[in-house]
């Protein structure tokens, strides 16, 4: 026998001892029995004994009854259950009893009394967790939501790591609609066990519900990467696909739709091969299919398709036959849904839908319009089955083809359901094309009322009040918002024509919503020449002739086109934007194309006279469809270089114009726009004083004429031009008149191939007193004071222009250009806003609250494709940057806008222009890399920079950032190399060889020659406006690089220099002041006087109390002895500093002196030094300024 056996022994006759000393004690009994209980099962029936006598002698021991129970469960069921039940109504917080009690009622099925003995536990006690856990279960079985949610959320308190009470309370949750709650908790089961696909399908299906499709999918993928053939994650995500679809079809990203469908319908198939008898599945991939043939695109496959006529057809055939097929395999998979649940009126209704979808997709459809069609029968199959739908009803009505029966299902809808928004729209539809227009407004109107985010009844009101008298544009606002609300390709087409009617045709949502026609109805012929006329509209003439072509080409093989004019004026309309997109050679081919068409005999005459067959065929020339097709021909040829042809045409074209009784101005403008462009000036002068006064007698004439007077140095056209002007009649007009004065005299006025600025600036101003509000002279002379070299021009500038991009004229600049290119010009930011570190001295510091960036970074979000806006938001940013000391986030977005620039095509063209803002980038990027210490990309950048074919006097800057960044190497060899190479390209920009003498007298370039301020002073020759400045800013920056060199009296002379030459700048006096007091504390006494009047004057003519002035000036009147004054200034200096602006420890430090005089003195009026004691003001300078050792012994003397 083993030590521990003897150790058992020994246990169980003392235990036995105990019991038979004292027999009715039932602690000796339980013990005895535990003891036995844990020696193993042949020892257990002798245990049970000794439980029962413990029950007997102890009725409330509920510790004996459980072990009863755990005995009799093998043996007696019964017998158990009660031991059981005597056990949990005596200590309600056994779990081990309840939930084995709960086993076995579950087992005989008993639930009704498994609830009741969880519910009496968790009564009984509010530690009974084992029945809250086990009673929420069973009340989430039995489907009672309510009762559970609080049982579950009252386990997880002692249970938080069950991932399946979290589970279960989610379940509850989502069942109350609780969604947020539910979304958590099956968070949190996921986060305990990240396998549960219980929580990922059902957190999806609720993240459908709320609309959040791209999360929903997320979480059915997840649960597919665990078990990909779950095929409710597969119902789900393929569910989760369709909705996200149909999101992206409502925001008009069709493709993208497709796109998602094509996936959705590949999970859908496999869910229907392995479960394949569930109507719902079937249902599924019928929505998919027939979505996807509603939303599929059509797309131009090649750069040539509007070229080739069978290519479209091939390609618009492809179309139709995937949304055919599409639409086929939608009828097909509802039959099946029909077929498994026949029962379910919506399977009816889903068919007759996709069938009217499948017919209207065919090529015929020759149907009798007196028997019922397969799509109203099939909806009446889901009215047997369900008369009182009120959807059912209106879905009859949409697709019946007699108007009586629509009628009657409309108002049969509205019956069941009055405030039903659909059926008041398509009602109201139907009255419209019955021509009853005030019952559709009322019908219209009703539905929007009802339901104002429905797009049908504003399309139709759109329609509505076209045709009421006055139009007003409340009819393109109201398709609009139809558009807007749904994407329909009807809308769409309708926004197109009414843009024609309201001058809408460049705005970028009537772009955008005819592109997106033409993806989903590319069968209409009418939506390419939309298409075209909105691209023309937008200068796009590449697109506009390619979708002219394909119109085109629909119109020639239509049955529906049989009006030859119609293809007439496609064919001008080509024509004419071929000519604008430069290419005149397939301009001349289309005309040519229309001399076989029959009844244009007129037409062939042209081309005859164009060839010169005829000589004069002017009085054939009767309607405007000759005159029109003559200027496209003169255009075209001239394009093409036939320029006796073209001239030929124009001379036809001025008989036809004078002949005519009411001549057109188009005509007379060509005739005088091309003689200039072919014969000259003079030719064009000669042509014009030749012609009848009556040709004349419009605005638009008016215009070109004076655009040729403006030319001409002589003034012969004086007395036309004169008499054109009476003409013109709307403010507009006069207003662009003015303009074109002010160009005029820009040119005329100039010599020597110089603009004369001063004249045409003096006339806008003059206009602008008669038209305060007028965008266009604002910014033109805006555009010209900030093209004028001037210290005080580029502020008149920003307060001239208007900062608005919509008002741009061609060859004009708009007010945000201009307000961004004079925040680039100026240094000086607003006045309300102080950078750190900055001390302002400019009294042309800008307007309050101007933000110029935001309205650009605007201005490309409205127009992404638009570069001049993204290259003035670069600039404007380094500008900020600048201001601020450049930190580093700044510097990470610039660098990311230049990479995002510098790759567009437009920066690879040869234009001036373009090389131009590319040049300015490079410098950019170049200085962005030298702030971030990524020297070798910084000399890469500006390398680039100085590569460019531009004149020199710009590379000149390229080099010359090469310089200072070859200076942040310490390579004093290529900085000498630059800056010889500074030398030998020369500017004409003073700033550069301002900057040029830095690096000259830093690096001792210049040994005994002086070519920099030669380049300088021959640079400043022709600028006579700002000539004084620049040798001032020029004199003060010699007086630096003098002071620097400790040669402070040949400095003084320099400053001193530049103050007569400024004038009234306050920065150069203070330099002058402060470079006086530091002569006169070096041993010059005489330079005190000097430094007092510098100061005061800058005092003086500073707009607002600038920073230090008062400071310098109460040292030099305490070197006098004047108290007052010294205590004068310091109180000004205190107040001079911005609150933004930290102020320095000098100024503390000078507080306190004053704080220590004023309380010497007891003085009755004190200032701003009163507001604390002297020491605290020394500790403060102290806090600042650590290292200076003179705040410590003033501290000192405290203490002393």
């Amino acid at each position: 026998m083993t030590s521990t056996e003897e150790d058992d022994e020994g246990k169980l006759r003392m235990l036995e001892d105990a019991v038979e000393k004292e027999p009715d004690e039932p602690s000796h009994h339980v013990n005895l029995a535990l003891f036995l209980w844990e020696r193993g099962k042949g020892w257990r029936e002798k245990a049970a004994e000794h439980f029962v006598l413990a029950a007997k002698l102890n009725p409330q021991n509920g510790e004996a009854f459980r072990y009863l129970g755990d005995y009799y469960s093998a043996l007696d069921k019964h017998r158990a259950l009660k031991c059981y039940q005597r056990a949990v109504s005596l200590n309600p917080d056994d779990s081990h009893s309840g939930e084995t009690l709960c086993d076995l009622l579950d087992e005989d099925g008993k639930e009704s009394l498994e609830i009741a003995v969880c519910e009496e536990a968790s009564t009984k006690s509010s530690m009974a967790f084992w029945a809250l856990h086990r009673l929420g279960y069973l009340l989430v079985s039995q489907k009672r939501w309510l009762e559970a949610a609080p049982k579950l959320q009252k386990a997880i308190r002692a249970f938080p790591a069950s991932a399946d009470l979290w589970e279960a309370l989610g379940l509850a949750y989502q069942q109350l609609a609780m969604y947020t709650s539910a979304i958590k908790s099956y968070g949190r089961a996921l986060e305990l066990d990240d396998s549960r696909a219980f929580s990922m399908i059902e957190s999806g299906n609720i993240l459908l519900t709320l609309g959040s499709f791209r999360e929903g999918v997320e979480q059915f993928q997840k649960a597919l990467d665990l078990y990909p053939h779950n095929v409710s994650a597969k119902y789900g995500l393929a569910s989760g696909l369709l909705a996200l679809s149909k999101e992206c079809m409502n925001k008009g990203a069709f493709a993208w739709a497709a796109s998602l469908l094509e996936e959705a319908s590949d999970i859908a198939n496999a869910i229907t091969l392995s479960a394949g008898n569930m109507s719902c599945i079937w249902k599924l991939y019928g929505d998919i299919q027939l979505t996807y043939a509603q939303c599929y695109p059509w797309n131009k496959e090649g750069g040539m398709i509007e070229k080739d006529g069978d290519a479209f057809t091939r390609s618009l055939f492809s179309w139709k036959r995937t949304c055919s097929l599409a639409s086929v395999g939608a009828i097909n998979s509802y039959q099946r849904a029909l077929h498994l649940a026949p029962w379910l009126a919506t399977a009816y209704t889903d068919i007759a839908v996709a069938t009217d979808l499948a017919s209207s997709l065919k090529e015929t459809n020759e149907s009798d319009s007196n028997s019922w069609q397969l799509p109203e029968k099939m909806s009446l199959g889901g009215l047997l089955l369900e008369g009182d739908n009120f959807e059912f009803w209106v879905l009859l009505g949409c697709l019946s083809g007699h108007k009586a029966l629509k009628q009657h299902a409309f108002i049969r809808g509205l019956q069941l359901n009055v405030s039903l928004a659909v059926a008041w729209a398509y009602l109201g539809k139907l009255y419209s094309e019955l021509e009853e227009k005030q019952l559709a407004g009322d019908a219209f109107d009703k539905a929007r009322s009802i339901e104002p985010s429905l797009a049908l009844p504003w399309a139709g009101m759109s329609a509505v009040l076209l045709g009421r008298e006055p139009i007003t544009d409340e009819a393109y606002e109201s398709c609009l918002r139809a558009v807007q609300i749904m994407p329909l390709a009807e809308y769409q087409i309708g926004l197109a024509k009414l843009a024609m009617v309201f001058g809408q045709l460049s705005s970028s949502q009537v772009f955008g919503a005819i592109q997106q026609a033409v993806h989903r109805a590319p069968f209409y012929p009418e939506v390419h020449y939309l298409s075209g006329v909105v691209c023309e509209a937008r200068s796009n003439h590449q697109s506009s002739a390619a979708s002219y072509r394909i119109a085109l080409h629909m119109m020639r093989n239509s049955t529906c086109y049989t009006h030859r004019s119609r293809l007439v004026d496609v064919s001008f309309d080509l024509a004419r934007v071929l000519c604008k997109a430069g290419n005149a050679l397939d301009a001349v081919e289309v005309l040519e194309d229309l001399k076989g068409a029959g009844g244009l005999k007129n037409l062939v005459v042209v081309v005859v006279s164009l060839l010169g067959f005829v000589a004069d065929f002017g009085c054939y020339f009767l309607g405007p469809l000759d005159v029109k097709s003559l200027q496209i021909y003169a255009i075209s040829l001239w394009q093409l270089g036939k320029s006796e042809l073209a001239l030929s045409a124009v001379r036809d074209l001025a008989k036809i114009s004078v002949t005519m009784q009411q001549p057109s101005a188009a005509p007379i403008s060509l005739i005088c726009r091309l003689l200039y462009s072919i014969s000259g000036l003079q030719s064009s002068v000669n042509s014009i004083l030749k012609m009848p006064k009556e040709l004349f007698q419009s605005a638009e004439v008016s215009f070109i004429v004076s655009a040729v007077h403006a030319l001409d140095e002589s003034g012969r056209l004086e007395s036309v031009v004169s008499s054109s002007r009476n003409f013109l009649s709307s403010h507009e007009e006069v207003i662009e008149m003015h303009g074109l004065v002010a160009l005029s005299k820009l040119l005329k006025n100039g010599s020597g191939g110089s603009l004369e600025m001063q004249s045409a600036i003096a006339h806008l101003r003059k206009a602008l007193h008669l038209f305060p509000n007028a965008k266009l002279l604002r910014n033109l002379l805006g555009y010209l004071l900030l093209a004028v070299e001037g210290w005080d021009r580029v502020h008149v500038a920003s307060r001239c222009s208007i900062a608005a991009h919509s008002d741009n004229k061609e060859g004009l600049r708009s007010g945000l250009e201009i307000s961004g290119a004079v925040a680039v010009a100026c240094y000086a930011p607003p006045r309300d806003s102080y950078v750190q570190h900055s001390l302002l001295a400019c009294e042309y510091q800008g307007k309050p609250g101007a933000n110029v960036i935001q309205q650009i970074q605007r201005w490309v979000r409205q127009e992404p494709w638009n570069d001049s806006a993204k290259y003035l938001v670069i600039l404007n940013l380094l500008q900020q940057a600048r201001e601020s000391q450049y930190p580093h986030h700044l510097l990470m977005v610039l660098k990311r806008l230049i990479c995002s620039a510098l790759s567009h095509d437009c920066y690879s063209e040869g234009a001036s222009s373009s090389q131009y803002q590319k040049f300015q980038l490079l410098l950019t990027a170049s200085e962005v890399s030298l702030h971030s210490r990524d020297l070798l990309t910084s000399i890469s950048r500006a390398k680039g920079a100085s590569e460019l074919p531009l004149p020199n006097h710009y590379l000149f800057f390229a080099h010359l950032q090469l310089c200072r960044a070859h200076a942040a190497k310490n390579d004093y060899m290529n900085i000498k190399h630059e800056y010889m190479k500074c030398l030998e390209l020369r500017t004409d920009y003073p700033i550069g060889w301002i900057c040029l003498k830095f690096f000259e007298s830093q690096y001792n370039l210049s040994g005994e020659s002086n070519l920099v301020e030669l380049g300088f002073r021959d640079c400043l020759n022709g600028d006579k406006n700002s000539l004084n400045m620049w040798l001032a800013v020029y004199h003060l920056y010699l007086g630096l690089i003098s002071s620097s060199a400790s040669d402070l009296l040949r400095a003084e002379e320099f400053v001193a220099d530049a103050c007569s030459l400024a004038g009234s700048e306050s920065s150069f006096l203070l330099c002058h002041g402060a470079l006086c007091m530091e002569l006169a504390r070096s041993q010059h006494p005489e330079y005190l006087s000097d430094a007092m009047r510098s100061l005061k004057k800058a005092k003086d003519l500073s707009l607002s109390q600038f920073p230090v002035i008062s400071l310098l000036l109460a040292q030099a009147e305490a070197s006098f002895g004047s108290k007052p004054k010294w205590k004068k200034n310091l109180r000004d200096e205190w107040f001079s500093w911005p609150p933004v602006l930290m102020r320095p420890a000098e100024i503390y430090f000078q507080m306190h002196l004053l704080a220590m005089q004023s309380a010497d003195e007891s003085e009755a009026e004190s200032g701003v030094e009163s507001h604390d004691t002297a020491q605290n003001w020394i500790l403060r300078a102290i806090h600042l300024n650590p290292s200076c050792s003179r705040y410590w012994r003033m501290l000192l003397k405290f203490y002393a």
